[in-house]
């Protein structure tokens, strides 16, 4: 008998919920966040130590403990990957190689060849991605002269001008502003080695000549002139408004949005400005980065951000899915906090909506100028469960500042309304990541899930209930922006509609479960690789995973049918639980860009399955034989030191919302699916 063929019993069901809220309890900090590990690939490590080789701080413990730690991420081939299980890549072994070269690892070692092999069978330096070129320019292992331009007085161009700064996303914006005083700078510290090993000797392959591509390329080649023979008022004045723009931006913990990138970028760039390393901004910019920082048996990392709202809003939901009373005291203190967390203040989001006050939650300890709309949603969720006095407030405002950030066409996005000008992804710098903010499915999904508990039947739910419903693909799923893919914008899409009023029987809800029943593995889970955003063939197809499998789940516990796939679903997780109540998931599910960056959130594989397995034991309350969770005694805290602040990427990129063209799809009336 297969584990589809098999419910599972119903204290074994039972027993594994109640294990593994023991252990997501046990992990709640004394003041009532919970935070994982956010596990990205070796470019935070490898950036971070050639980021303090180019500010002359770099440290020989820090950096043979950070080298011990990428030369364990190597793979058998001699490449480094960004994620789990998938395939070399070249800017990442390049930049790693870079890294080991920097901490004394000599160009002849085993290891050191066989990478050195793969960058040049892939192309080499030449073909690595703009990002990675600026960092050898810096160390003058390449030249400025070919690499695009960013002239600081972008910062000049108002908001309704196309290029301006503010149609970028947050997290490329935040990059980008930085950048532009490098590249005004061409700053160059040469290493004390040279990378001949890493070339091929064939020049860059060109972009196209024609149409927007051709039209940048020319003004690439313009802007190069006049860096020469810049105007020299306006670029003073263009450099002390980017610096000012970056200094302003700096968050209490001493961070640029919470994640890596504008990070870095902004530590260099007041550098370059003349900002000595005993300033203030840059003494708290560096010390930041300190709380970042994870040392154990392995070496040393970096994580790229911190996740303690959105982890800390996801236990919450986990808990309160699985039984635990709602005054139960890790809920009551994890509200608290979360609540002493809203941001009230405005931020870039401003820009496009002037008028709109603040509220909501972002994704980090200290992010105060970038809420997003998906951690809020989540938040809203959470405090809604808990009885705990003095919420309402706070779920009030987030509820008018969610609502107030919908996009024109009715989706939502995570940090911007309507930012969605792609002009500025055919720049010739931009081939990496997302740089624009459109609506995404999980996220209109998640948002559409906390207006329709607390704002039913208004008209932004029915405006985003249609969105979804023309985003729907053909094969009857949901793209995921912010997570491993299909299975999560279908997982997050599913509970969302049914939650909005449409019927579980609604055709757009028949063909996305006919989709996850289609794709649940023979052992009963489900999983999606990561090279699905690049190659269709992996769409719904992986090793099962225990987030992934509780994703699926909870879209089909959505419709309130019990199904022998739902059974063997719940029978996989079962069956993998650790003796510890945990699951093992080395796998990636979490995505920063989709493409391009992956992120393991390590508390996804504990926060999901205990929702699955709570609302599965929901909608079977015979397999219930102990009642509320929330009787048992509170396990004690683990006995941790609560960090100072430090940071979502999201740092993240840009979804392609709406692929599933309607002449793709089978016929259907959004409108006459939308309840009245």
């Amino acid at each position: 008998m297969t584990a589809l063929d098999a419910p599972p019993s119903a204290s074994r069901a039972e027993l594994a919920a109640t294990a593994a809220c023991e252990h997501l309890l046990g992990l709640q900090a004394p003041a009532g966040w919970w935070k994982g590990e956010l596990q990205t690939n070796v470019t935070m490590d490898a950036e971070d130590l050639l980021l303090r080789e180019f500010l002359g701080i770099r440290e020989q413990r820090d950096t043979a403990e950070a080298a011990r730690w990428i030369r364990g991420e190597q793979r058998d081939d001699g490449t480094w990957a960004n994620f789990h299980g998938g395939p070399g890549d070249l800017s990442t072994t390049i930049e790693a190689y870079t890294a080991l070269r920097l901490a004394g690892d000599p160009a002849d070692a085993a290891h050191m060849r066989s990478a050195a092999a793969f960058v040049r069978q892939a192309g080499g330096i030449e073909s690595s991605r703009v990002f990675t070129r600026i960092w050898l320019a810096m160390f003058g292992r390449w030249s400025w002269d070919e690499l695009p331009v960013l002239p600081p007085e972008l910062m000049f161009l108002p908001p309704w001008v196309p290029l301006n700064i503010y149609d970028w996303a947050c997290w490329a914006r935040q990059t980008i502003v930085p950048l532009t005083v490098v590249s005004a700078r061409r700053p160059v510290r040469p290493l004390p080695f040279d990378l001949p090993e890493l070339r091929t000797g064939r020049p860059v392959r060109p972009r196209p000549s024609v149409g927007w591509d051709g039209a940048f390329r020319t003004l690439d080649r313009v802007l190069h002139r006049y860096g020469r023979r810049p105007i020299p008022g306006l670029r003073r004045a263009a450099l002390r408004r980017a610096t000012d723009w970056i200094v302003a931006r700096q968050e209490a913990d001493g961070s640029w949005g919470g994640i890596q990138p504008p990070w870095v970028y902004s530590l260099i760039a007041l550098d370059l400005r003349g900002y000595g390393l005993d300033h203030p901004v840059m003494r708290k910019g560096l010390a930041g980065l300190e709380r970042f920082t994870i040392r154990d048996e392995r070496g040393r990392r970096l994580e790229a951000c911190q996740s303690p709202v959105w982890d800390t809003a996801l236990a919450i939901n986990a808990l309160a899915d699985a039984g635990v009373s709602e005054d139960h005291p890790a809920l009551v203190r994890a509200a608290g906090w979360l609540v002493g967390e809203e941001v009230k203040g405005s931020g870039d989001w401003a820009v496009r909506r002037p008028s709109l006050a603040p509220g909501g939650w972002a994704f980090e300890f200290d992010n105060d100028g970038y809420p997003d709309t998906d951690d809020t949603a989540e938040v809203i969720l959470a405090l809604r469960r808990v009885r705990r006095p003095g919420t309402r407030p706070a779920i009030e405002r987030a509820v008018r500042w969610m609502t107030g950030m919908a996009s024109r066409d009715g989706g939502f996005a995570a940090f911007d309304a309507d930012n969605t000008r792609e002009l500025c992804t055919r720049l010739p710098f931009c081939d990496f990541g997302a740089v624009i903010d459109p609506p995404s499915a999980d996220v209109t999904a998640h948002v559409i899930e906390a207006l329709a508990a607390e704002r039913p039947g208004t008209a932004v739910i029915g405006r985003a209930v249609t969105w979804l419903l023309k985003a729907q693909e053909a094969d009857g799923s949901w793209f995921g922006r912010w997570g491993a893919n299909h299975l999560y914008g279908t997982g997050a899409v599913l509970p969302a509609l049914i939650a909005a009023g449409i019927r579980p029987d609604a055709k757009c809800v028949r063909r996305a479960v006919a989709w996850l029943e289609a794709h649940q593995n023979d052992d009963g889970g489900w999983g999606e690789d990561l090279r699905s955003y690049d190659d269709p063939a992996w769409i719904g197809r992986g090793a099962s995973t225990a987030s992934q499998t509780a994703w699926a789940l909870m879209a089909l516990l959505a419709t309130g049918r019990r199904t022998p796939t739902m059974d063997g679903g719940i029978a996989w997780l079962v069956e993998h639980q650790r003796a510890d109540g945990t699951w093992d998931e080395p796998h990636f599910t979490g995505t920063g860009f989709p493409g391009d960056f992956y992120i393991n959130y390590h508390l996804y594989r504990l926060v999901f399955p205990i929702s699955a397995l709570g609302r599965y034991l929901r909608l079977r309350p015979d397999l219930r034989s102990q009642g509320d969770l929330g009787s048992a005694p509170e396990p004690e805290p683990r006995p941790e030191p609560e960090p100072k602040p430090g940071p979502k990427p999201k740092p993240g990129p840009g979804p392609r919302p709406g692929r599933g063209r309607a002449q793709d799809m089978d016929p259907v009336d959004p409108i006459a699916e939308i309840p009245a």
